[in-house]
């Protein structure tokens, strides 16, 4: 679903970045900085979803070995580290689930640490970062928390 029908928005008003397993890439810091700089945006949803296939393949390297296409391998790469946490022991349902918690606080703790958001820190910009989960099973978002900076 649309971002912008999600939270109730007309298109337009909302940044949206999408990209598979929300990673965080050279190209992606710049459009962060590009929305506050530019645009004022003072608030970041790093919105992941039930279910997610990039972070699915993901968790299938880690405890499958399996392997991917070269360019989605670079994908499970960048996924690959916010999974450290995951329960070898889980379920394959469980893993995922606890995985799509995982990798949307990987990516907040990621635009935490660029030299984008540093930066609009130390010029004492009101940033909020906050991870939430998209619930395709019930059509509803489900937060998981927040980090205010500045």
């Amino acid at each position: 679903m649309p971002p912008e029908l999600l939270f109730d928005q007309s298109f337009g008003d909302l940044f949206v970045m999408r990209l598979a397993g929300n990673i965080i890439s050279a190209g992606v810091a710049g459009s962060i900085q590009y929305s506050y700089q530019h645009l004022g945006v003072s608030l970041l949803v790093v919105l992941g979803h039930e279910g997610c296939g990039a972070v699915k393949a993901a968790l299938a390297a880690r405890f499958q070995r399996a392997t991917h296409p070269e360019r989605i391998q670079k994908l499970v790469e960048l996924i690959d580290p916010g999974l450290e946490q995951i329960d070898p022991n889980l379920s394959a349902a469980e893993q995922l689930e606890a995985g799509v918690e995982a990798n949307v606080r990987w990516s907040m703790h990621q635009v935490v640490r660029t030299p984008e958001v540093q930066q609009a820190l130390r010029d004492a910009r009101n940033i909020l970062i906050v991870g939430a989960v998209y619930e395709l099973s019930t059509g509803k978002v489900r937060w998981l928390d927040s980090e205010r900076k500045g």
